[in-house]
């Protein structure tokens, strides 16, 4: 069982289970990100889009790094969430769970994001517009996130600043740099979240203290 609240054990009580959302545009790398990192094997809730979502879905020519070629449409959409789960250390376990990038499904993040601990917005930088929707849920909940920028073929490569700038972030928010097929760059866009999140969890449990 997921726990309910971040850092809550599960089964044997000195292991922890922390449950991560993995958020972002449709057709950004969510899925493939859940894929490359899950030591389990994913749960995936894809299914194909009809017609009148296809020009919503059209993502040719984006995706040089996607597990398809550039001239492909995407002919997929996950409808409810991507699962996976991996073990950073030996006590510590976290559950991914991939939220669906369409509008239409956004009902259903309320529903994944309860008992977060934080999040990972994956971004694009060709389309960091679709990227907004997520960053503004998270801040709107305080739900600590990072930036994670998948670094697609063709893509220009910008600096973290400037991230930060275009999506108006404040300045401690973490920017890192993925390839969300590479299992080793998806574990340090993780090991960047729960340390982030651990600091901010951390800072408002003393300041409720004071």
């Amino acid at each position: 069982m997921v726990p309910e609240h971040p850092g809550a054990p599960v089964g044997d009580l000195n292991v922890l289970a922390l449950k991560i959302l993995v958020a972002g545009g449709f057709g950004v790398g969510k899925t493939t990100l859940v894929d490359a990192v899950s030591e389990i094997r994913p749960v995936r809730t894809e299914e194909p889009h009809g017609a009148a979502g296809r020009h919503l879905t059209d993502t040719r020519g984006a995706h040089g790094t996607d597990l398809r070629h550039d001239t492909d449409a995407k002919t997929t959409t996950t409808v409810a969430m991507d699962f996976g789960r991996i073990g950073m250390l030996p006590d510590l376990f976290l559950y991914l769970f991939g939220t669906p990038g369409q509008d239409r499904f956004r009902f259903l993040w309320d529903t994944l994001a309860q008992g977060a601990l934080g999040a990972v917005v994956l971004a694009d930088t060709r389309r960091l517009q679709d990227c907004f929707p997520a960053v503004d849920y998270f801040e709107q909940r305080r739900i600590p996130f990072v930036v994670a920028v998948n670094h697609f073929t063709g893509a220009l490569r910008y600096a973290a600043p400037d991230i930060l700038r275009a999506l108006d972030l404040d300045a401690g928010t973490p920017v890192v740099f993925c390839d969300a097929r590479d299992r080793n760059s998806g574990k340090h866009v993780l090991s960047s979240l729960v340390e982030y999140a651990g600091r901010v969890h951390t800072a408002r449990l003393l300041d409720s203290v004071r």
